[in-house]
């Protein structure tokens, strides 16, 4: 018997191509579940093979757990003091091995032995092939369209499948099997049944996969492609830069006669793409991704990262795209909140916001109409501005004497002193229930507070563009606290219908 599984092992090993210790190892394991319908439910066997001989030898042993935990599973765990008592040093984590008794391969049944030998077969084998796959360090994986699986694409290449979700593909192509294909690998997770690999077309990385196999001044380190947004499909963005002052990134990236350019179109099903440069100038990154619209002016605000863009009638819808579709990759390409507007709307917004800061500097710094436009002329807007820019600054404005300015920097700075403790008075009375609530900074808190959102249940009260509003996040992020806010909502009325 020793002799045959010798020469199993071997077979195994040639047939399918892989390492005798993998055979011997599913060998064991196979003899040891076997070995352990000897024993009641729970117990641990290990069987060991020798791999000259081909002699086997079972143990059973248990985990060495500490006294103050207790046995969760008697039959396979001992205490250590218990275990001290048959090896003086043995200490928590080891095992304590018995010899048992082994079960004869034949006992098993040949064929319920060669089932569970080559399940661990087979799955050794598809840890190896995919292992050798992901050493090659492909990002994208091409393969041959296998079989549909409920919706889901399911792609062959070589002996590796992947598989490609609906929700990753492009929405208007059709694909049958026998089709070739290709895709970004997102994720590998050796433990997922059947397709290890999980495929993205959709993906704005798969784009810049494609560009780079395309233009090999990228691969040369030449150019760089920084960013990149897309409508799968539809219509994309990228952001390109050179590294060589000779080298056009536009130019290059598109081809001769837009071959390069075309060749990823035509593997995106006709997607357009924009190329933009990438600028270090937010506002000059902003107006080239904005293209072809034309813009007039732009004011940005750093603090909030947002842009208002001022276009002319004629370039309005074209800022905007269809559905918003020009402006919303742009944002999403340039990691800006763009705000689109004419010259008369960005005109009665400054106006507006003026106004407000008029109002503000007339009452927080006790100044009248004339003072606070001045102030407002020289690029003031907020308190912190006046009561702690440099002197110097302030005094090279006319009309403006040592004395004035001290005042108004006096006036500012206990302006901002009184508006901390107001704001700490304020997040002092917010709930506990809202200070603990996961996802909140004290920031934000603060600002929540200011707006009056002292509870839970204020927050989950409100609605995404006034969340927004408060504290500076995006739409998505705004849904989801507001949907954890009203878990509680939920939960208390399952708990009510139970009753």
């Amino acid at each position: 018997m020793n002799r045959e599984l010798l020469m199993l092992v071997e077979a195994i090993a040639r047939e399918k191509n892989v390492e005798r210790d993998v055979v011997f190892a599913a060998v064991e394991a196979a003899l040891a579940s076997a070995t352990k319908k000897l024993y009641a439910e729970g117990a641990d066997i290990r069987v060991a093979i020798d791999k000259d001989t081909g002699e086997s030898e079972s143990f059973r042993r248990w985990l060495v757990v500490p006294d103050e935990a207790g046995l969760q599973n008697p039959e396979a765990e001992e205490l250590l003091s218990e275990a001290r008592d048959e090896i003086a040093d043995i200490e928590v984590g080891d095992y304590l091995e018995k010899p048992s008794e082994s079960v004869p391969l034949g006992r098993i049944g040949a064929m319920a032995a060669k089932q569970v030998i080559l399940q661990k077969i087979r799955e050794a084998e598809r840890e190896m092939l995919l292992n050798e796959f992901m050493a090659r360090g492909e990002k994208i994986m091409m393969g041959t369209v296998k079989r549909m699986d409920k919706g889901d694409i399911i792609v062959e290449s070589g002996r590796i499948e992947a598989r490609l979700r609906r929700s990753d593909m492009i929405s208007k192509e059709n694909f049958r099997p026998g089709d070739r294909i290709r895709g970004l690998i997102t994720e590998v997770d050796a433990t997922l049944r059947g397709a290890p690999i999980l495929l993205s077309r959709a993906a704005p990385d798969f784009m810049v996969e494609l560009f780079r196999q395309e233009v090999p001044e990228i691969e040369q380190g030449l150019l760089e492609i920084k960013s990149c947004a897309r409508d799968a499909g539809s219509r994309a963005k990228i952001a390109v830069l050179s590294h060589d002052k000779r080298v056009d990134p536009i130019g290059t990236c598109v081809g001769v006669r837009g071959s390069r350019v075309t060749s990823v179109t035509n593997e995106l099903a006709g997607e357009r793409v924009d190329i933009v440069l990438w600028s270090e100038d937010p506002a000059e990154f902003v107006i080239g991704a904005l293209a072809p619209a034309n813009v007039q002016s732009i004011v940005v605000d750093e603090e909030q990262s947002t842009m208002d863009v001022v276009v002319d009638e004629e370039n309005l819808a074209m800022a905007i795209g269809r559905g918003g579709q020009n402006v919303r990759l742009a944002s999403e390409l340039t990691g800006w909140r763009i705000n689109i507007m004419t010259a008369d709307e960005s005109a009665q917004k400054q106006a507006e916001e003026s106004q407000s800061v008029r109002a503000m500097f007339m009452v927080k710094l006790d100044v009248d109409e004339e003072m606070a436009d001045i102030l407002i002329a020289e690029g003031f807007s907020s308190l912190e501005e006046v009561a702690y820019v440099p002197i110097q600054e302030m005094l090279e404005i006319e009309g403006f004497d040592e004395e004035t300015v001290e005042e108004l920097r006096t006036r500012a700075k206990d302006a901002v002193l009184n508006e901390e403790l107001a704001q700490e008075e304020r997040v002092e009375q917010v709930s506990q229930n809202l200070k603990d609530f996961d996802g909140l900074t004290a920031e934000a808190i603060a600002k929540l507070a200011g707006a009056g959102v002292m509870t839970r249940d204020d927050l989950a009260d409100l609605a995404t563009d006034e969340l927004c509003e408060i504290v500076d996040m995006t739409e998505e992020d705004a849904v989801a606290l507001i949907m954890r806010a009203r878990e509680h909502w939920f939960a208390n009325e399952q708990n009510e219908a139970k009753a």
